[in-house]
């Protein structure tokens, strides 16, 4: 009973702490929006959820349910990482954990406490797009019956492993310090990538009898779904109709076509393989308690690493010296070396590889060149605006008159004049061969830093900039014209100029509240 005890303490503490957050709120309500896109008229001109030839469930309680448990599946499965992630980071910082130690609870208890808060903060936020999910069925009128077990069961078969799976590596990113911060926040990312990679790749086999006789599926149940279209297909048609389905697509000149989809039947072997995926995410939170104690201690070690930074780069005092003559530019000249000196041997290694992109590569080269500069000031951008607030500074900077707003002034031209430094080179060769691109350049830092200020500002938390750029900068080098500079340089500047009008204004808003707090 006293370990329960201790473990449903450090559950509600921490779901308190969450539901307290800007960010937790943000987050329900983007996804009550994003849920109610889940299911469009007849007439709206795209389809969430549908098999090929633009065939699609009736608004039944069942295919509600397999609408919300793919898109929880998707978007709780990276933004719910982005949204849970940072506990166990905030109790090594604040030495909670040296006197949770000293109790009787045991470490895997502790991590497997904070894995289930995690757990049930997504799973609070699924509930919520449930009761939308049924406001859509009533509205829509397709099939006004409401069974709540086909409701649920698709987000409990399919969605629940994949959320295991998000804690499990939210556990892990937060209890190895090089992962703790924006290095870890852009590589799961990508780690998310290459699971949905790793899901869809299973279709591509010909052998549709072994596709129906595999058990095995993927932490999003992709798998199992394109099972489950395939069965209810052929029932219909007599036809094998592939495995193949889309997840957000165009709606087909001819129409959509509606079938009745009245539940998910997965075989019992189907159910043992999501059970594997959340017995492996225990397993694996589970295994990380022999690693607590010397993450715990791994946390000072880096303060006083980033501390002592600042004996190196003596050049930038007498590089930034003429800028101390004024108390904006003195203020941003000492935000731009704080910056600066805190920056490892691989930053400026990758600071050359952009500059040599930029000079030397052909255009797709030094495009990717100014994404690299672009990137790299990425755990700067946002925090800059928080420093008072994670360090408790507040008090006293802001004690000075028209302190606020030289504050936000001086961290805007610390930050733009880093990306012009970063981008130099691109933008001097661009100069001189297409001015425009050049312009678009500028304007783009100007864009990047100005959201970074306004996110960090609105969400009090650098990462939901850091997964807005990474998103951004993975769609540009797939080819979207985000940061395009070549094709359509002035259309890309006017948009980004554009972009700083919304930026500032929800910045003049939040800010002064910050600064408050």
């Amino acid at each position: 009973m006293a370990a329960l005890q201790r473990f449903g303490a450090i559950l509600l503490a921490d779901l308190r702490e969450r539901t307290r957050s800007t960010r937790f709120w943000t987050m329900l309500v983007l996804m009550t929006v994003v849920i109610w896109w889940c299911f469009p008229t007849h007439e709206e001109g795209y389809l969430i959820l549908s098999m090929p030839g633009g065939v699609r469930g009736a608004y039944s309680s069942a295919w509600v349910g397999l609408v919300l448990a793919m898109a929880y599946s998707i978007l709780l499965g990276l933004g719910g990482f982005y949204l849970v992630r940072g506990t166990l980071a905030r109790d090594f910082d604040t030495r909670v954990w040296q006197l949770l130690v000293s109790t009787p609870m045991t470490r895997s208890g502790y991590l497997l406490a904070k894995w289930a808060s995690h757990m049930l903060v997504l799973m609070l936020i699924a509930g919520v797009g449930m009761l939308v999910g049924l406001v859509a069925q009533w509205v829509r009128a397709e099939d006004r019956s409401i069974d709540l077990i086909e409701l649920v069961k698709p987000t409990l078969l399919l969605a629940v492993p994949g959320m295991a799976v998000t804690a499990m590596f939210a556990i892990w990113f937060d209890l190895l310090p090089w992962l703790r911060r924006t290095a870890g926040n852009v590589l799961f990312f990508f780690v998310w990538v290459f699971l949905i990679a790793g899901s869809v790749s299973q279709f591509e086999s010909k052998d549709h009898d072994a596709l129906r006789a595999n058990w095995r599926s993927d932490p999003n149940g992709l798998a199992v779904v394109a099972r489950e279209f395939n069965r209810v297909r052929m029932q219909q048609t007599g036809k094998d109709a592939g495995f193949g389905f889309n997840i957000g697509t165009n709606r087909p000149k001819s129409g959509v076509k509606l079938i009745q989809w009245t539940s998910i039947e997965p075989r019992p072997l189907d159910l043992f393989g999501r059970l594997l995926w959340l017995l492996a995410s225990i397993g694996a939170v589970a295994a990380a308690a022999p690693l607590l104690d010397w993450a715990a201690a791994r946390t000072s070690a880096k303060a006083r690493a980033r501390n002592e930074g600042g004996s190196r780069l003596r050049w930038l005092d007498r590089a930034l010296a003429p800028f101390a003559r004024h108390p904006l530019t003195l203020l941003a000249s000492a935000e731009l070396k704080l910056a600066l000196r805190q920056r490892r041997w691989w930053w400026w290694l990758l600071a050359l590889v952009a500059f040599g992109l930029q000079a030397f590569a052909s255009d797709k080269g030094l495009g990717i060149g100014l994404l690299i500069a672009w990137m790299l000031p990425l755990d700067l951008l946002a925090r800059s605006i928080l420093r008072e607030s994670e360090h408790g500074t507040g008090g006293l900077m802001y004690t000075a008159s028209g302190i606020v707003g030289r504050l936000l002034a001086s961290r805007f031209l610390s930050g733009f004049a880093l990306l012009l430094g970063l981008t130099a080179v691109g933008v001097l060769r661009l100069a001189f061969t297409e001015p425009s691109a050049a312009l678009a350049c500028v304007v783009i830092s100007a864009s990047i830093v100005s959201w970074g200020l306004c996110l960090g500002a609105i969400f009090r938390n650098p990462r939901p900039f850091e997964l807005a750029m990474t998103a951004l900068a993975y769609i540009a080098v797939q080819g979207a014209a985000v940061f395009d500079v070549f094709e359509q340089p002035l259309i890309t500047a006017q948009w980004h100029a554009l972009l700083l009008i919304p930026a500032w204004f929800a910045l003049g808003f939040s800010w002064p509240r910050l600064a408050r707090v």
